[in-house]
């Protein structure tokens, strides 16, 4: 089994960065992809940032350049570097991970997820 635990949420305001991690334990060999999603009260959850094991990373239309996602040195460590956060960013972020090839408009397609980490931006 694949456990993930998320941190680094918090208040920041409008203009700052935050850096979310993500630490996976377990069985992390069974893992091919991860990402991170959000989901803002009232609304759906959302793709932000996707990166393979081979280290492709794919971003959501709204990052326009402003997030990376990126493994630890070790990759049981995922890290969201998000920079000029807006009040929009506000949300409930979301590590997850997949045992296949990912596809990153399809929740169900996402085998393990944390229980997610807080970030409100205050503008």
């Amino acid at each position: 089994q694949v456990q993930l635990l998320e941190s680094g949420g918090g208040l920041v305001q409008s203009g700052e960065s935050l850096t979310l991690s993500c630490k996976v334990s377990g069985d992390i060999w069974r893992i091919y992809a991860m990402a991170w999603f959000r989901q803002i009260p009232g609304k759906s959850r959302e793709f932000v940032a996707g990166l393979t094991s081979g280290g492709a990373a794919t971003y959501g239309d709204f990052v326009k350049g402003r997030f990376t996602i990126s493994h630890g040195n070790s990759k049981d460590t995922l890290f969201l570097t998000m920079n000029d956060l807006q009040g929009e960013d506000t949300a409930d972020y979301f590590c997850s991970g997949t045992k296949t090839f990912p596809d990153y408009t399809t929740l169900a397609r996402w085998d393990f997820w944390g229980p997610g980490t807080h970030v409100t931006v205050s503008t």
